[in-house]
């Protein structure tokens, strides 16, 4: 049976394993700063003989804290982290190559690569006639609110498009035909 560690002990030996540098910047987070030292005045307030009204609101607090903690990992500030992500990752290729990707992976069943290739399409058409400026790290919400605004009678469809593409790419859910057509519509309309 191994001997039993102390409250102290345990602490200074946590602190030695969260020092080692695989953690990363975890110890530069205000969050978990702001977790740590309400930790140590729960733990004080324990040592000094009960929590009182500063150790009830100092778990108020960290409950709190808590719920932000696992709401921002879950919730809708979390999906629109997820959503920040470039519509192109390094790509060079014509509006009419996504349009072909597009097509064939349709032709394929893969709508969700569909949806994917048909909204880039979307994307590099409105680069090639120089409405929007050529920019590789632009996201999908980016380039609907940038179009909406140099193309305010499609802003609707730009958003609508945009929505189809978060949906399907970052929502979980399903492509479907018809979203797919949402978003061929668009590219219809932008290159005609």
């Amino acid at each position: 049976m191994s001997p039993a560690v102390d409250r102290d002990s345990a602490r200074d030996a946590a602190a030695r394993e969260l020092a080692d540098p695989g953690y990363g910047a975890a110890d530069d987070s205000v969050l978990v700063k702001v977790l740590n030292r309400l930790g140590e005045v729960v733990d004080d307030l324990g040592r000094s003989g009960g929590p009182g009204v500063v150790g009830l609101v100092a778990l108020v607090l960290l409950a709190l804290a808590v719920a932000v903690v696992v709401r921002r990992g879950v919730g809708p500030v979390a999906r629109t982290r997820r959503r920040a992500r470039p519509v192109f990752a390094g790509e060079d290729r014509s509006a009419a190559d996504h349009r072909a990707a597009a097509e064939e992976a349709l032709a394929a069943g893969r709508v969700a690569d569909a949806v994917r290739e048909r909204f880039r399409a979307v994307t590099r058409e409105l680069e090639e006639r120089g409405v929007l400026d050529a920019r590789v790290q632009r996201t999908v919400d980016e380039v609907a609110a940038e179009a909406g605004r140099e193309l305010p009678d499609r802003a609707a469809d730009f958003h609508a498009a945009a929505r189809v593409f978060d949906d399907v790419w970052y929502g979980g859910r399903p492509a479907t035909a018809e979203g797919y057509r949402v978003v061929a519509a668009l590219d219809e309309r932008v290159s005609a």
